[in-house]
């Protein structure tokens, strides 16, 4: 666009914005941090050992029923996913699974699975996922299709650092490349009508053209913000905006209205030049692990619905 500073491939956040980017989202505050409370509640101690417990049954059922010997799995991250390894851990070394392979998402969980006895490989010595595990940001009812690599703040928690970035591109490679995946989530988690952000990683080369074209994509449905590398910034991600180590940038796509389908929104996203990867987990067998007080569920897609309790 004539008259536009484009940003260069080092990401310099010095770029002035195409006029009608600025002007549509020069007042705007993402929905989900404007609903946001400015106290939080602190859990007491009982609950938050329930919530383990809750957490614990999931990830106890998702091994049991999915894996079995002679399986390369997929090891995702998140609270959930850390008490499948260790249990998984655990069945490996009573012997009642054996010959299993894990791909772990992170440094972390690869740490965490040796520790638990798992064998591990990477995803880049090609092995082939039969199934893997993750927790999920929030899953859309009905499809299965899954949200990860929210920006943790939404929730009150810090903005990602570069270390959790990489750690969620690298899950969300584990996680698309197995044959099939099962989501480990809390109740509230499973919702009819999906809000708020979609991550979505883009190249930094006029990242301003890839942006504007989303922004028009979902005019009136979503907000779209770069990714400050600390704390919170406007539309264009302030003085810092974060770059990975691939040197791309993110975007939060900030729906302020309910998505009526996530494998839409993917399929458009993945037509825009310049955009890597997103954060919508599609397309493949999915299950969800739901776990809510005194059960879990689990869910696939010709079964996909909770029965009101």
């Amino acid at each position: 666009m004539e008259g536009v500073a484009r940003a260069s491939v080092a990401g310099s956040s010095h770029v002035r914005l195409p006029q009608r980017w600025r002007l549509r989202q020069r007042h705007a505050v993402p929905s989900s941090a404007a609903r946001r409370p400015r106290g939080r509640a602190v859990a007491c101690a009982a609950s938050a050992d329930a919530d383990v417990v809750h957490l614990f049954d999931a990830a106890k059922l998702t091994v049991d029923e999915f894996v079995t010997s002679g399986m390369v799995v997929g090891l995702g991250s998140g609270a959930a996913s850390g008490l499948a390894v260790q249990y998984l851990g655990t069945r490996l070394r009573r012997g009642s699974l054996n010959g299993i392979v894990g791909v772990p998402s992170s440094a972390t969980c690869a740490s965490e699975a040796e520790k638990a006895g798992i064998k591990i490989s990477s995803n880049d010595e090609g092995p082939q996922i039969d199934f893997a595990f993750t927790d999920a940001d929030i899953i859309e009812e009905g499809t299965l299709a899954a949200v990860i690599g929210r920006r943790k703040i939404e929730t009150g928690e810090p903005s990602f650092i570069q270390e959790k970035v990489s750690r969620f591109f690298q899950k969300l490679g584990v996680v698309k490349s197995a044959g099939k995946v099962a989501f480990i989530i809390d109740k509230d988690k499973y919702v009819n009508g999906v809000e708020g952000s979609i991550p979505v990683l883009i190249k930094s080369g006029n990242w301003i053209d890839t942006a504007e074209e989303i922004d028009d994509l979902f005019l009136g449905d979503a907000e779209v913000w770069r990714r400050p590398s600390i704390g919170t910034a406007g539309p264009s991600g302030g003085d810092f905006p974060l770059i990975t180590k691939e040197g791309y940038h993110i975007l939060d796509v900030i729906f302020t209205t309910p998505i009526e389908d996530l494998g839409k929104v993917a399929e458009d996203l993945e037509n825009i030049a310049g955009v890597v990867d997103h954060g919508i987990i599609c397309n493949t067998t999915s299950y969800a692990v739901v776990a809510s007080k005194g059960e879990v569920q689990v869910l696939n897609q010709k079964s996909s619905v909770i029965p009101n309790t």
